[in-house]
Parts: C-alpha cells; sequence; structure tokens
C-alpha cells in the first residue's frame, strides 16, 4: 500500500506538496472516484489518474496497442513496418511483445518491459484465453462450430486442439476464443472444417479486452487492474 501523495509524486513530475496541492484540488481520481485525502493507501491494483491521465511508477510499462494490417509482430524488419515502428521511440527500444499477430491480423497487441509478466501470459502452461473475432468465406454450419468446440487434429500436428469457444456474431462472422498459440492456428482451424479465414482481428487476451476507443495503429498504457489481470 502506497500514500496518494507519494505515488503522485513518484508517477508525475509534481513534488510532494504540489501533489498534495492537485489531490485537495480534486484534480485525482481514484478508479475514477474524486479523492481529497493526500493520506489515502492505495494498492497496486488502483487507477490513479491526474487530470484525467493514468499516473504509473517508473520502471516497467505495460502498452496495449491495436495492431493494424500490414505492420509485423516484430522489433526490427527490413520489409515492412513493425509494431515498435508506431511507438514513441523514446519507449519503443525498451519494450518486447507478448503474443504475436500475423501480418494480415489485426487487433490487441501486449508490449511491456516486464519479461516476467509476458512470460505468465503466454506460457502454453498457464492455458491463457484468447479471443478472435473471424470473418469467413462462408457461413460456419452447427457441425463445423460444434468439432471447433470439441477440439480437432490439425494436418501435421501430433495432437488435437484444445476446446474453443464458439459464439455466432453474423452470418459470416464468429468469435472464435482458444487457450493456445500455434502456427496459423485459427486459419488452420477454419481450413480444417472447409472453411476459409477471411479477415482475423484479436479482441481479447485474458481478461484485458481491446480498448474500442483506440484506432488502428494507437496505443496507451495498461491501467493497473489491467496489468494486475494480465500477469
Amino acid at each position: 500500500m502506497t500514500r496518494l501523495d507519494q505515488f503522485i509524486a513518484t508517477s508525475t513530475e509534481l513534488s510532494r506538496k504540489e501533489a498534495k496541492r492537485a489531490i485537495s484540488a480534486g484534480r485525482v481520481r481514484l478508479d475514477d472516484e474524486p479523492c481529497k485525502s493526500a493520506n489515502a493507501k492505495i494498492s497496486a491494483t488502483v487507477e490513479v489518474t491526474l487530470d484525467g491521465q493514468v499516473c504509473t511508477l517508473p520502471g516497467e510499462r505495460y502498452l496495449m496497442l491495436n495492431k493494424p494490417v500490414g505492420v509485423v509482430s516484430a522489433t526490427q524488419d527490413s520489409d515492412h513496418p513493425t509494431a515498435l515502428d508506431l511507438l514513441p521511440g523514446d519507449i519503443a527500444h525498451t519494450l518486447h511483445i507478448a503474443g504475436r499477430l500475423d501480418i494480415d491480423t489485426t487487433g490487441l497487441l501486449l508490449l511491456t518491459t516486464d519479461g516476467q509478466w509476458s512470460h505468465r501470459l503466454t506460457s502454453p502452461r498457464v492455458e491463457c484465453p484468447k479471443t478472435y473475432r473471424v470473418s469467413l468465406s462462408d457461413p460456419l454450419t452447427p457441425d463445423a462450430a460444434r468439432r471447433l468446440e470439441q477440439g480437432l487434429l490439425l494436418r501435421n500436428d501430433p495432437s488435437p486442439t484444445r476446446p474453443a469457444q464458439v459464439r455466432m456474431v453474423e452470418d459470416k462472422v464468429i468469435e472464435l476464443t482458444i487457450s493456445e498459440g500455434r502456427y496459423h492456428q485459427v486459419k488452420r482451424m477454419l481450413a480444417a472444417v472447409g472453411n476459409h479465414v477471411e479477415a482475423l482481428h484479436r479482441s481479447r487476451i485474458g481478461s484485458i479486452a481491446l480498448d474500442p476507443t483506440l484506432g488502428p495503429g494507437e496505443f496507451r498504457e495498461l491501467t493497473a487492474e489491467e496489468v494486475a489481470s494480465g500477469g
């Protein structure tokens, strides 16, 4: 637990005295609730904002990015722009990607400086669920949905996929949740049931959902609650 004025002074350019003034002036909110008590004790899961901006302690960084088509999930690439190219240079070089996306897949990409946090998020042992919005060439049949939900054997793989969750969104659009990350897994799963993926968008990793206010190529810091739920 940390005193609020100390947290504000550490996470911003304000002095301890200036932090107390900002708090008493009502400029600080905890989980979107106003707080005017400088000695209030806060935990790591509380989101602290100053003038509407999220405050984070210096050290590890955690970002979400809405990856557009044509951007690769790599630190550098000679032929294509990378996810790190979309970030300010002063922070990009310190970050690595937790859970990659194919060049033609859009949506939620997590970047961090915290190796242990990203390992917990991506380790096969954890079985972290990932949700995708999948646009298909043909409507998904009930039989195909059942096969996806039961798990199916993919070409050149020795074991069947783990059971998936399927939710019908539109005639040719489904929401698919899987808990593993095999090579081109979603595309291969749909091909195995006689369909074809036209577009793929990742909307969620574990409890962390892509912020709907982020346009393609935009990013923001994760909230304290999101960091705690992800790691």
